[in-house]
């Protein structure tokens, strides 16, 4: 069995640890923690890792969050990866920081770069981590708040967060979606 596992965010030294890049976090956080190493192909940094005999391709794209589509469309096709096999890790203002929700589909809630894998992926048969990043901006301060650190009481429990994000995925790719949601989406 083999999976796409894909950490959103913007490549570059401005965008590295933002809110707005914790799928690139999670996903590095991952292949440290399988002992695998990222390299910089097509349109990705990618690494493969395996997990309990799961073969598990993991990718950053480099075409930054706008455009994540054209990188995922590429992997799903170069690596025969089935819509159900794909799990997208990405930002979520809705959500209470550092919670995390598993969602086998949905709508891509005005993020961006959900919006452009729908667009050329085929739709919103995927399943996507969602890590809560709060919503504690002034109205207005959107683009600053998600393309901001974190604040300096949330690095602290980052650590912790980062790695709760890793175990689902090995969740998610050990005992199904189904189990997974109903020990980490509380």
């Amino acid at each position: 069995m083999k999976y796409l596992i894909v950490g959103l965010g913007n490549i570059g030294a401005e965008y590295a640890h933002t809110r707005h890049n914790i799928g690139f976090d999670i996903a590095d956080e991952l292949v440290k923690n399988l002992e695998g190493d990222f390299e910089v192909l097509k349109l990705a940094y990618y690494a493969e890792v395996s997990f309990k005999g799961k073969k598990l391709f993991v990718i950053k794209p480099t075409t930054y969050m706008n455009l994540s589509g054209k990188s995922v469309n590429y992997w799903m096709k170069e690596l025969k990866i089935l819509p159900e096999n794909i799990l997208v890790i990405v930002d979520d203002l809705a959500l209470p920081m550092g919670k995390l929700r598993l969602k086998l589909q949905g709508s891509s809630a005005g993020h961006n770069g959900l919006k452009s894998i729908e667009e050329l992926c085929g739709g919103q048969n995927y399943a996507r981590l969602r890590f809560g990043i709060g919503d504690n901006f002034r109205k207005g301060q959107q683009a600053e708040y998600v393309l901001g650190l974190f604040d300096k009481d949330e690095q602290k429990d980052l650590p912790t967060l980062i790695n709760r994000g890793v175990s689902l995925i090995k969740s998610f790719v050990t005992v199904g979606p189904a189990q997974t949601m109903t020990l980490f989406n509380k």
